[in-house]
């Protein structure tokens, strides 16, 4: 098919036609044959009108131009879109096929590389102090004191360390200061305990979502629904924070990522009639995971906490049999205000799991220590990167493994 050219385009390019006939007669302006055509040139000119003269130069003009193919007209928006979700759905196919490829060790790779920051903030600070004793003492200790407090370790989670640290490293006569390091180790997974149980492991099971703005909220729900999805397990999500336009445009983006269904209602609508059709949703498609967003509330919002009740008086009404779990998520990055925003939330809700996002862009992830001796609640994920792989399942051994790999 021709392409449909611009009324303007062929004027000017008669305009430069006619501009070139002037120059006709020097051009062809060699010997007899040359003045003959110029002679037919100008007698031709005469003749012709300046109509039959255009009609000639686009005729020429149709004939010069290459064929272009239309295509259809699409808009800005729909291309953006279409262009967002293909980039999408290109980095999914691009992290399955890293997935076939990587083994059972990536995982701790990946923990190990997301915990480079924290590793060099105390791990490394460790070995540099323990290097330069030659016995053990106090000062020693105070050194020790020092270097888990400003990781965010906490100053009471510290002080507990260290004083079970003093009472072990006596009472096994330690004298060389290299044999701390495995005591203090040792100590430090003993605070962490034994890790908790996986999400979704009971099923049908509904979890609720909660946290400020900013944390990484919306993304983790997404990257949980993938993984819970890989697992083998049926997920819809309930995009129920309805305060922001973008918190239910992004779950749509995932749930076309994963392939998992997202009930939404118009941005302002009540959350709570979110949560009533996602779960009579869950049920009629005997769902195994129903996976709840909830406005980006801060803990001293009283509409807000009220509204996180009303939400979870919705769930127990109408899904009494399903298993619940309510997470927090935090932002590691925060330090000590991530301990004070769990406190908080922790009197508002009956938190039973959290998960700390954003470790690999911080150095203290000693955070995760204190969160679970201050607060005992267990840390049900970590985010260790931006890709889906990256939200891991919280081992406490492999954490202190990585946290004291050389």
């Amino acid at each position: 098919m021709n392409r449909p050219y611009i009324i303007s385009d062929i004027d000017f390019y008669i305009k430069e036609r006619k501009c070139m006939a002037g120059f006709f007669s020097k051009l062809f302006k060699r010997g007899q044959e040359s003045e003959q055509q110029e002679e037919l040139i100008e007698e031709s000119e005469e003749q012709l009108s300046d109509e039959e003269i255009e009609a000639m130069l686009l005729e020429e003009t149709e004939d010069e131009l290459p064929e272009v193919e239309l295509v259809d007209v699409i808009e800005p928006e729909q291309i953006e879109e279409e262009e967002l979700l293909e980039e999408i759905h290109e980095e999914m196919e691009e992290e399955i096929e890293e997935e076939a490829q990587e083994g059972k060790g990536s995982f701790f790779a990946r923990l190990k590389d997301g915990l480079f920051k924290t590793r060099k903030n105390i791990t490394d600070k460790i070995n540099d102090v323990l290097s330069n004793f030659k016995s053990v003492d106090e000062e020693l200790f105070e050194e020790l004191e020092e270097i888990l407090i400003t990781s965010d370790v906490g100053v009471s989670t510290t002080l507990k360390i260290l004083e079970n640290l003093r009472k072990t490293v006596k009472d096994q006569n330690v004298k060389d200061p290299a044999d701390v390091k495995g005591l203090l180790k040792q100590e430090i997974l003993n605070i962490m305990g034994e890790s908790g149980e996986k999400l979704g492991i009971n099923t049908p099971a509904v979890i609720l979502v909660i946290g400020v703005n900013g944390v990484g909220k919306t993304t983790s729900i997404g990257k949980i629904a993938s993984k819970m999805k890989k697992s083998g397990k049926k997920v819809v999500i309930a995009a129920a924070d309805t305060f922001r336009a973008a918190a239910i445009d992004q779950l749509d983006i995932w749930g076309s990522r994963i392939g998992v269904d997202v009930i939404k209602h118009q941005e302002g609508s009540d959350p709570a009639a979110v949560i009533f059709d996602a779960v009579n949703s869950a049920k009629s498609k005997k769902a195994d995971v129903l996976i709840c967003d909830t406005a980006g509330r801060l803990h001293n919002k009283k509409n807000l906490m009220d509204e996180l009740k009303k939400i979870s008086r919705v769930i127990e009404r109408e899904y009494p049999e399903a298993h619940r779990e309510t997470l927090l998520v935090l932002d590691a990055t925060t330090g000590q205000n991530a301990i004070s925003q769990a406190k908080l939330f922790k009197e508002a809700a009956d938190i039973n799991g959290l998960v700390l996002t954003k470790l690999d862009g911080t150095a203290k992830g000693g955070i995760i220590i204190a969160i679970k001796s201050e607060l005992d609640i267990p840390v049900k994920l970590i985010g260790v990167g931006e890709k889906v792989n990256d939200l891991q399942d919280f081992n406490a051994s492999d954490f202190v493994d990585a946290l004291f790999e050389e």
